[in-house]
């Protein structure tokens, strides 16, 4: 009877135990979250990740920096609207209202079969509700580079998430080359003399070699130009709205 009842203790002992231990290990578990959570400024070595979110307190989000894969589409209030994400490495930006705002990307290959390369480098700055309207861009494509600051114009409406998808809609419908190319035409410039956008301002080196200033016209039409050539000649040329040199300086002999 005795050894019945030792039994018994020992049995109660070993349970108070176990439930003792589920319950200190759950303390420390909690403890261990608590002081993640509570401590906001951590230090790191060494992190390794595919992608980051930077949200603001409603998770509203504001910035990403993220591999290839991971990329996020253009967002316009938060949502994406026909374009593809996983195809860019870098930094985006976006807004309060989360509409992409611009971006920090860069690539860089050579395909192996044919051992030709290219590479590409672009910071932008975007207009409001719009495509980019301020960036710095490197291309290269085998040797064909061009680099510099481009500055463009963009209409105020319809807005980019807009306009976009009607533009990709008309490239993939059935309309014949002349009815789709009026459409596209008509996307383009809506208002005559007005265009969607427009480069503005080009200042770099193009794909001729020379360092060039462009000033173009609402149109894109390149209308002034200051460079010198690959061969180092410099020139002030003057041009019409059909883009031909009506004036050079110093003038060809």
């Amino acid at each position: 009877m005795d050894q019945q009842n030792d039994f018994h203790k020992i049995k109660k002992q070993i349970l108070f135990l176990i439930i003792y231990s589920v319950f200190i290990s759950l303390i420390l578990v909690l403890e261990l979250f608590f002081r993640i959570y509570t401590n906001k400024n951590q230090t790191f070595n060494e992190i390794s990740v595919k992608r980051i979110n930077v949200l603001e307190n409603d998770g509203t989000l504001r910035m990403t920096i993220s591999n290839k894969e991971m990329s996020p589409a253009p967002l316009s209030y938060g949502k994406p609207f026909g374009l593809q994400g996983g195809n860019r490495t870098g930094i985006i930006f976006f807004n309060e209202e989360g509409t992409e705002a611009g971006g920090l990307i860069f690539s860089g290959k050579t395909d192996t079969l044919n051992n030709n390369y290219e590479a590409f480098g672009h910071l932008s700055f975007d207009q409001y509700n719009q495509n980019q309207v301020l960036y710095l861009q490197y291309s290269d494509e085998n040797g064909t580079k061009k680099t510099g600051l481009y500055i463009d114009d963009w209409q105020e409406k319809p807005i980019f998430a807009e306009w976009n998808p009607k533009f990709k809609e008309i490239m993939k419908s059935s309309l014949g080359e002349a009815e789709k190319e009026q459409a596209i035409q008509q996307l383009m410039e809506p208002t005559e003399g007005h265009p969607a956008f427009a480069n503005r301002v080009f200042i770099g080196r193009d794909n001729d070699k020379s360092a060039i200033l462009n000033l173009c016209d609402r149109q894109g039409n390149a209308r002034l130009q200051l460079l010198v050539d690959s061969l180092g000649t410099a020139k002030i040329n003057f041009l019409n709205d059909e883009g031909k040199i009506d004036y050079s300086f110093p003038s060809e002999k």
